[in-house]
């Protein structure tokens, strides 16, 4: 076929301008990328360069109340890996692991953080001793994506000394990474997992920086960037607490290593707390960077359960050091005088119906007694009568309204509810009562108790009744002030203050001088009295299974003419109160005469 030349010339004209065309669309298109979009594409072939490494902030440090180091930071290493895919980084591993030990555990702990750090080096050791930095440094050319970096790392100098307050630090979960409350965390970060390392995790943490660093297109490290100046970590805030550290190892070395227990004090004007200890504790220190298999089966074997804070989880039945909130009840709702007996003297029980309820000292006798000689001598059968005046859900109602069965809102993850009988005080009498005895029949079962039985068993601080060191330390510092109870806690300043209960200067003064004659001659801590201070208190024994086993409890406040320390001691199967009440007394009288003379820093 012959095409005609005009023809011919027409499709070359059309070709010339499709050429032009497309070259001024190339050259438009080269222009956008080269000047306009000059700066966009830089970036990216940067990131396709340069992998960022994360650099952690220091956490904010944690000072007591004298601007002590509670918890610091100190040099540590971090040892992290640029794997571009799961199989390769197992392939890693195992060269790691002909230079370094690396369980198996551990090993599948990487490949899921692996799956976790997008666009991230992977962790490895985050907290590597030297000696694995100095094996795999000798080794580098084996470990192409290799980065070590130095890294703060947490330390508390007091160790088991502060686990109950300060908690610890360790590397944050996969169910937390899902968890919502943890939002913008990544795979590898330490995260404060206890106390107030978990309590105030959003102050403590800081922010994280960045550097950078050059690698080839198989992940392969060639040069270190360094670290861009606005991209430096910026360390989190300080912490200053309440808590004398002084006081605080002076009650640690009192439990030494063979008492089981907790113990709370705090200022009763502020609820400001100078100690919190629970015993036996464990070594904070030991969980920076993973705690080993080995000392954590040895934590969640140990009968005495370290791990479990006692202070503020711990229920145990108040025993006799109930028997207060019984008296202000009593008093509030004016079902006996001050000075008042009871219809029968104590001759070592008290009989209802055909069971004979014993006094713990049903060995000897305590007679008639008033309600400061009751309380001095902890007769249970003066309260049993006191009890059936009030009823039970009288008894049930004030403990309500005295907050026996709600959380202190101390500033500490994880505290435990009081167990105490329900009870909305804004209801009518008919339906409080109905709702008290539907809890009785659920707990007890329906015919398997009594209205006066138990009356009598609240009314000395056993039956339905199981409350927290913490608790226990609030009623009395209202005790120790005006009937108002000050929310514990143990940073900053709080204003939170509920009335409890109101009773005239004449009862207050009454109670306290009642609780005072517990420790001096004929009370049941009377070994317990301070040379020149009136130390006010009350001893307990609460009941378990096992008779033998009882556990020990004191709470009291000094001087009870100007109270400035409140202590709440348990001592797990300590059996009786005035053991409880020796260790409280050297609480008290470390801090009287020597704490309070290091004059408070604010912070």
């Amino acid at each position: 076929m012959t095409w005609h030349p005009n023809k011919v010339a027409q499709r070359g004209r059309y070709a010339s301008v499709a050429l032009i065309v497309l070259f001024a669309a190339l050259v438009g298109r080269f222009f956008s990328m080269q000047v306009l979009q000059h700066a966009q594409y830089v970036l990216q072939s940067d990131k396709n360069r340069l992998n960022e490494v994360p650099i952690p902030a220091p956490r904010g440090m944690i000072y007591d109340r004298n601007r002590e180091i509670i918890a610091e930071n100190v040099p540590g290493y971090t040892v992290s890996i640029l794997a571009p895919r799961a199989d390769s980084l197992r392939a890693v591993l195992a060269r790691v692991g002909r230079f370094v030990l690396i369980t198996p555990q551990e090993s599948a702990a990487v490949v899921r953080r692996h799956r976790d750090a997008i666009n991230r080096p992977t962790v490895l050791f985050s907290d590597a001793p030297f000696s694995v930095v100095s094996s795999l440094e000798e080794h580098r050319v084996d470990f192409p994506g290799l980065i070590i970096q130095s890294t703060p790392k947490r330390h508390y100098p007091d160790s088991t000394i502060v686990g109950s307050v300060v908690g610890y630090t360790s590397e944050i979960s996969e169910s937390e990474l899902a968890d919502t409350a943890y939002r913008g965390y990544k795979s590898g970060q330490q995260i404060g997992k206890e106390g107030l390392e978990a309590q105030y995790e959003s102050v403590l943490r800081g922010a994280e920086g960045s550097r950078f660093v050059e690698v080839d297109a198989t992940q392969r490290v060639v040069r270190d960037a360094g670290v861009r100046a606005e991209l430096a970590p910026v360390p989190g805030p300080e912490l200053v607490t309440n808590i004398d550290i002084r006081l605080q190892r002076f009650v640690a070395n009192l439990f030494a290593d063979s008492l089981i227990g907790g113990v709370v004090a705090l200022e009763p004007s502020t609820g400001k707390v100078l100690a919190l200890y629970s015993a036996p504790s464990y070594d904070p220190n030991r969980f920076i960077g993973g705690v080993s298999h080995e000392y954590y089966d040895k934590l969640m074997k140990d009968p005495r359960a370290p791990m479990y804070n006692k202070a503020i989880r711990g229920q145990y039945a108040p025993g006799s050091t109930w028997k207060l909130a019984t008296a202000v009840i009593a008093l509030e709702q004016g079902v006996v005088k001050l000075d008042e007996t009871m219809p029968q003297r104590c001759d070592g029980g008290y009989q209802l119906g055909n069971r004979r309820f014993r006094c713990w000292e049903h060995t000897g006798v305590h007679g008639f007694q008033t309600l400061r000689g009751a309380i001095a001598a902890s007769c249970d059968v003066y309260f049993y009568q006191l009890g059936l005046r009030l009823t039970l859900s009288n008894l049930v109602a004030g403990g309500r309204k005295l907050l026996f069965g709600d959380r202190t809102g101390i500033d500490l993850p994880a505290e435990n509810r009081p167990i105490f009988p329900p009870m909305n005080l804004a209801d009518a009498p008919a339906k409080r009562d109905s709702v008290m005895r539907a809890y009785y029949n659920r707990t007890f079962g329906r015919g398997n108790w009594s209205a006066s039985a138990e009356a009598l068993n609240v009314a000395i601080g056993q039956g339905a009744n199981s409350q927290t060191v913490v608790s226990l330390a609030r009623f009395y510092s209202a005790l120790a002030t005006d009937g108002e109870a000050s929310r514990p806690h143990i940073v900053g300043d709080s204003a939170e203050r509920t009335r409890v209960f109101t009773l005239t200067d004449e009862q207050l003064t009454y109670l306290r001088k009642a609780m005072v004659s517990v420790t001096q001659g004929g009370g049941t801590a009377a070994a317990s009295a301070i040379q020149g201070v009136e130390f006010a208190g009350k001893t307990g024994t609460a009941q378990t299974v096992d008779p033998t086993h009882d556990h020990g409890w004191f709470v009291g406040f000094a001087p009870a003419s100007d109270p400035k320390i409140v202590v709440a001691v348990l001592l797990e199967f300590g059996q009786h109160g005035p053991r409880a009440a020796r260790i409280a007394k050297s609480i008290v009288e470390f801090y009287l005469k020597q704490a309070v003379t290091a004059p408070q820093v604010d912070g």
